[in-house]
Formats: C-alpha cells, structure tokens, sequence
C-alpha cells in the first residue's frame, strides 16, 4: 500500500510539474507523459521551456522521448539508462529499421512481437512495418541531444552506430509520405471558404483561419494556432494592381512571425496579408472582442467564446470538418496541405520561387521547390515526349 501511494505522490507530482508546459505539449497525451517520462526527464523538459527552446521543438523532443522511454521499458524492463549503451542503441535500430522481405521469411527479424504488443498497447505504436526512416533518425537525433544537454558523452555519433543506421535505411527504404495527400490549391480553398458564408460565429472563424494560413504563405497549423493580436500591425492600403496608378485600393496586415520552425524569436520575420483574407480576419476579431492574446480561440455549442486557445490539432480537424461540408475527402487533405497548396498555387500562376519563399518562410530552396517541380510536370513537354 505504501509503494502505491508514493507511485500515486510521484506521478502527482510530475502532473503538477507538466502542468507548467502544457501551454507547449498536447494536454491529451499529459497523463500519459505523466507516466512515462522520469523526473529527471521532466526537468530537462522544463529547462529547455525556461531556456526559451521552440514550442515545435519542444514538443517534438517531448513526444519522442516518451516513446525512447516506452520502447526501453518495454525491450529490456528498465527506463532509459544515461548515458545509453552502444548496445541499446543498435536494438533501437533493429527494432524500428528492417527488412520486410527478411520478416516474411524469418519471425524474429525486426521488433519482437512482445515488445510490439506492448507498444501497442500503451498506443505508442500505431503504424505497421518498419518505423519510416525520418522517424527514426529524428529520435535519434534527439537521444543525442538529450545526451549533451545532461552534459553525457553520447554513443549516437560513433562509426558502428552511423554504419548500422545507414545499412538499416536503405534495407527498409519506404516512399516518402507527404504531409498532406492533397495539397489545398485555389480550387479546393474556394470549396472550404463557400461552407463558412453564414452568420455562425465558428463560420466567421473558420473562414479566417483559412485565408490567413493560405494567405500568409501557408503557416502551419501551430503558427496559426498561436497567433496572437500583438504580432498584427496596420500597414496602409495597398494597389491591387501594383503596375496600374490608379488600382482599386486592398487592406494590408503585417504578422510578425516572431520564433517559428525556420526563424529565431530575434529574427524580424514577416509576412504580409492583402484584401479578402484581412477583411475576414477583422470581422473576426471585431465579433469576438479578442483586444489581446490569442487571435483564434475555441467556440462552445452555444456560439460562446469559452477563452480556450486552438490547438495545433484543433486547427487541422478544423480543415477536415470544411472537406466534410463541402463534400471531400478529409483523409486526402490536413493543415499542411494548406502549405503545399500555397507553394503549388504561386507556381501555377508564375510567381518567383524567391517571392514565394519569402511569404512562406522556407529556408530550403530543395524543399520548396518540389511543389513548383509538382505544378509544372504536369503541364511541362517532359512528360510528353511519346504523345
């Protein structure tokens, strides 16, 4: 009875203690966080909030730490050991990077059904076959930096590890997913914004956090969800068309993005939004009184505004529920499909890739482009050659 109670104060303890993050990490997943993650764990997570770390990438870290924690339990009975083994560290590898050809052929190739099990039962684990490889290498990538941060010398950078990471990739190579399936391209905007035109206070919402995300470059879902009324500022009106003197006059905001994924908090990122998208986004503010903090918040049933800041995810199942009204397939687009479409959109219409990554805020020329490479190959003559 005693062992109970002080597991029961532990974890109490650890709740109140995550409770001080819970404006960066998921609240649906804290009682499981609770029960994973150590005190020492819990500690780091609040150093690096002190220490100002990104929410994304605090979460991210959160989020696959719990599962290093989960795996080991479930591997070898024990927590996380500091530093790692070299040894634990090629399990990790085999257990998440494998062949399927080899597992057809031989049961204990890959992760032990056992583990597996219990993985899954604890819903850490939800896809089947081999983990994808960028998965893996980013929990990797934060096993090493966990280990620095604890001031450890990490087994992660060593010969054997990199070797075995690299064999471990190419033998269980798998397409790269995107993000989104579909990206959300003008047409497909266009459908989303034609459900939001009542006089419904979560319409007026939605139809705003869909034309400041396309708008503003595509943000993503935690930019949009995050956004507050002091990053706004007035700009003066701008020509719709910047080549005619006398062109109908468009409203323009200014966001200050402030730290995102690709910028530092003292970097002076911004992004500009014109016309339609500014309109919907002051209608917005006007009806629900927002005078500070968070721009989008939550709406109860009653058409009341209960102060809850959206979440990241709250955001993207906004996206899904406008697919479902305006009768597509919610499995075929998510938040991000908002980035993709705003890249592919610029393309069609013969907007400069350095125009475009400046609105979208992409540092990868590689990863940017794959969108205007998309956009094009379908009217381009390369594919045409045999017609």
């Amino acid at each position: 009875m005693t062992d109970i109670v002080t597991l029961g104060g532990f974890e109490n303890r650890r709740a109140l203690q995550l409770d001080a993050l819970a404006g960066i990490l998921p609240m649906e997943r804290r009682d499981k966080l609770t029960t994973i993650l150590t005190d020492d764990d819990v500690e780091t997570l609040r150093h690096l909030a002190r220490e100002g770390m990104g929410e994304n990438s605090l979460r991210a870290l959160a989020s696959d730490l719990a599962y290093l924690e989960a795996w080991s339990i479930a591997a070898t009975g024990s927590p996380l050991p500091w530093p790692a083994p070299e040894g634990l560290v090629l399990k990790f590898v085999a257990h998440h990077l494998w062949d399927p050809a080899r597992r057809a052929e031989d049961a204990a190739h890959g992760m032990p059904p056992d583990v597996e099990a219990s993985l899954r039962a604890g819903d850490h684990l939800r896809s089947d076959g081999p983990h994808a490889s960028s998965t893996v290498k980013r929990r990797l990538a934060h096993w090493a930096t966990l280990h620095r941060w604890k001031g450890l010398e990490s087994p992660l950078g060593t010969p054997a590890i990199r070797t075995s990471v690299r064999l471990a990739i190419r033998a269980s190579a798998k397409p790269r997913r995107r993000k989104s399936k579909r990206a959300v391209t003008r047409d497909i905007l266009d459908r989303l914004i034609a459900t939001c035109q009542s006089d419904r206070l979560a319409d007026t919402r939605d139809l705003a956090i869909l034309l400041v995300a396309f708008a503003s470059g595509g943000r993503r879902r935690s930019e949009v969800a995050r956004l507050r009324l002091e990053q706004l500022s007035e700009e003066g009106d701008v020509p719709l068309d910047p080549d005619d003197p006398v062109s109908p006059r468009l409203p323009c905001l200014a966001i200050a993005l402030g730290r995102t994924k690709t910028t530092q908090s003292d970097e002076d990122a911004r992004v500009l939004l014109i016309g339609a998208p500014v309109a919907a986004l002051r209608e917005w503010i006007e009806r629900a009184n927002i005078k500070k903090g968070a721009v989008f918040r939550a709406i109860d049933r009653w058409e009341a505004i209960d102060g809850r800041v959206l979440t990241p995810q709250a955001v993207n199942l906004i996206l899904k529920r406008r697919c479902v009204l305006a009768g597509l397939d919610p499995v075929e687009f998510s938040a991000h499909g908002l980035r993709s479409g705003y890249l592919t959109e610029a393309a069609r219409n013969g907007v400069a890739l350095p125009a475009a990554m400046r609105q979208s805020q992409h540092r990868s020329v590689q990863q940017a482009s794959r969108y205007y490479n998309d956009a094009d190959q379908a009217l381009g003559k390369a594919a045409r050659l045999a017609i």
